[in-house]
Formats: structure tokens, sequence, C-alpha cells
């Protein structure tokens, strides 16, 4: 008997997944518990197990395709096990698995004939998928070397391909928005991850008044009190990284001023309870994700840099749970890792606000002594952007939260 292949709850609140990859193809064997495939929600990608040994009879979502938690991916059989039009098994002779291409004369609604097999190139048939990417890119599928079953070419095989020849212009039409001219250039695949970033930063700038204030703040005292203890963290096998201190520098703000860590409602500015504070990480020319730290404000320096190397590692290895992604009532971009000095972040609904730290430079500055005497001196300075929901706050709130991070971090130790 065949078993179905459904889609799971991977937590509370997630009705909808998006499929990223099929690690196995219709035809392979697979063994329980193997992973058969890869789903992705709030860019965490999380490999899905079969729940039973056999072979994979029939594929029926494909690749780059949202689905909902208990409907039906797949199904693993016996080899030469059936799977009827409605997902229910056949019996009788061994037969092809549809596929749900649709046939030359055949009537809409009606599955395809056993013996009218799909389109095939070199070996396999193509997914619905694989001939719209090679009409897309005007691709010639006979240069396609097929890595699936029997030579067939995947999704992922169009993808390489391109890999190989981004220098070379594919050939596509385009309307140009708003002149409607045709225009011709590179038209390279959009990323599930790379659709949710442009989502929902279109949908933050369209909902909240952003506002940008900046400080510059003296990280002398950060800096040295991270030169004496880094060997002592690294006993403790920690990696003592500045992110930690400007992790603890905010949840003492938010602490200090919690309608920074509030959200806009209709109904009113909701104050959240507790500080869980997201930190933005790179995942390369993927995008970023931002994984949660919990309860920021209940951390020593110790356990918040331990926090930070084990969020951000698992981050970049794909390993995050999709619950430490969610709830987040504030956000850390470090933009400075690459050397930009200020930077205008944009809002993680539904928070209130984010802080860009920028690069951390050696630069000369006016110093006061306790007799008021003034003196240049050179000291390590960062500027710290804060990009404010103004319906939430006004200049002054913000701006003493910004000197609240600024006064942590000039007086540590």
């Amino acid at each position: 008997m065949a078993t179905k292949v459904l889609v799971p709850r991977l937590g509370e609140g997630v009705d909808e997944l998006t499929i990223v990859k099929w690690l196995k193809n219709e035809g392979d064997p697979v063994t329980e518990m193997e992973s058969l495939l890869e789903v992705e929600t709030d860019k965490v990608v999380t490999e899905i197990p079969s729940p039973a040994a056999g072979v994979v009879l029939k594929i029926s979502a494909l690749e780059n395709t949202p689905v909902r938690v208990g409907e039906v991916m797949a199904w693993i059989g016996e080899p030469g096990e059936r799977v009827g039009v409605s997902g229910v098994p056949a019996s009788g002779a061994p037969a092809a698995v549809e596929t749900g291409l649709k046939v030359e004369g055949q009537k809409p609604g009606e599955p395809p004939a056993v013996d009218s097999p799909p389109s095939t190139v070199t070996g396999g048939f193509l997914a619905p998928v694989v001939r719209k990417m090679a009409a897309e890119y005007n691709i010639d599928l006979s240069q396609v070397r097929g890595a699936g079953l029997n030579g067939r070419i995947t999704k992922q095989d169009i993808l390489s391909y391109l890999e190989r020849s981004v220098t070379k212009p594919v050939n596509v039409s385009l309307e140009t928005e708003g002149h409607g001219t045709a225009t011709r250039g590179m038209l390279l695949p959009i990323t599930s991850v790379r659709k949710q970033i442009a989502e929902r930063m279109r949908h933050s700038k369209q909902i909240s008044p952003h506002v940008l204030t900046v400080m510059e703040a003296d990280m002398s005292r950060v800096a040295a009190h991270r030169a004496a203890n880094k060997a002592a963290f690294v006993a403790d096998g920690v990696n003592l990284t500045y992110t930690a201190y400007f992790m603890t520098a905010i949840a003492a703000g938010l602490k200090a001023h919690p309608l920074v860590n509030s959200t806009w409602t209709e109904q009113g500015i909701l104050v959240q309870p507790e500080i869980n504070i997201g930190m933005a990480t790179s995942l390369g020319e993927e995008g970023l994700i931002v994984p949660v730290l919990r309860r920021a404000d209940e951390l020593s320096l110790l356990g918040m840099a331990r926090a930070v190397n084990d969020l951000a590692g698992r981050a970049r290895a794909r390993k995050l749970r999709p619950e430490e992604v969610r709830d987040g009532t504030f956000t850390l971009t470090n933009h400075g890792t690459g050397g930009s000095l200020f930077a205008m972040p944009i809002i993680n609904q539904p928070q209130c606000g984010i802080l860009g730290v920028g690069a951390l430079h050696k630069r000369p500055v006016v110093v006061s002594d306790a007799a008021g005497n003034d003196a240049i001196a050179i000291r390590p300075m960062v500027y710290l952007s804060f990009v404010f929901d103004h319906r939430i706050l006004d200049g002054a709130s913000a701006d003493a939260f910004l000197e609240k991070v600024k006064g942590v971090l000039e007086a540590w130790g």
C-alpha cells in the first residue's frame, strides 16, 4: 500500500511552506527517515524525511511551489505500484506514474494515457518548471546534461547551466515597466529567499514611515575590554565579537525605553513583554536571515557571546529551526562588516526599529579632560544608525534610546 508524503507543520502558525529542492526523483529508491526533500519557511530550509521505505512513485508538488500543511507532496510505495489520478493507489499492471503534463489530444481534466509518455529530452522527461525555465532563458536543452534518473533534466541542472553561462547574454525580451520598450539582457532566476526579502522590504516601506537618526560612539572601552578578555572567552569555547557588545547595549536600551520594544496596531501600541533581538546574518549571494536571540536582557556578556556564536554559525550552516527566526521585537544589522560607515536599514515588520552598526574606524576626535581642556586624540569610532517607525516614536524618544545604547558602549567596564 502506497504511503502519502504530507506537508508537515513545522511550527505554530506555519500553514504554508515552499518546496526548495527534491532530493529524490520519481522512481528513486528511498529508505525510511532518509531525507526526501528540502522545504523553506521564514527563510529557514529544513530537510523532510521519507515516512516509509520503497520507491518514489509520484511527486505531486514542484520545486519553488508553495504548499499548505496537510497537502500530499508525493507517494512512496513498492516498485511497479501505481497511483491513480485521485492519489489513490491503483491496481493492475505496472504503468508509468502520472506527471501532470498535458498530452496532445488530452481533454481538460482527463488523465494522460499510459502509452503517451511525457515530452522527453536526452533520456528524461521534462517537468513543467524545467520546460518553463528553458523557454524563459532560451536554453538549448541538448546542451544541458541531466543529472536526474535516466538522464532527466532537473531544475537544478538548469540553474547550474545558467551559472556556468553567467557571462553569456541570455536571449530574453522584456517590456520595460512604464515604457513599453523591449530590452534584452541577463535574466537571473529569483530564489524563494530573494522573493521573501523583496516582499517584506516593500511591505515595510509601504506601511511604516521610516526616519533615520545617527550618533557616533567611542568604542575605546569596549575595544580594551575585548582585548583583555578575548582569551578567557576562547577558553570557554566562545568567540568574543563586537556583536555581543552591541546586542547587550541594545538590550539595555530597550529595557530603559520600552516604547522602542513595541508594535503598532490599530487598537493601540503594543509594548512587547520580552526583549527578543534579531541579528541580521548574511548568507552570501542568497541574501540574509535574521535569527532571534530571545530574552536578551537576561544574558551576561558571556551568555550573549555564546548565543551570538551559536545562532550565526547555525544560520550560515542552514541549521536554524523555524521558530528561531520568529517573534523578534528589535533588529541589529552590522552593515559595517563590508566597510560601510552609514546605512538606512529597513525595519523588520512588525517591529518599531532597527539599529545599523557601521565599520569601526580609528579617527581623530576632540576629547576633553576633567578640567574641560580639549585635545585631539585617535579613537576607535563607530556610527550607530537607528531607523524607527515615526508612528510610534518621535525624534526625542528615538534619540534618548540611541543615547542609552551609546552610553552603555562608551562606559563599558
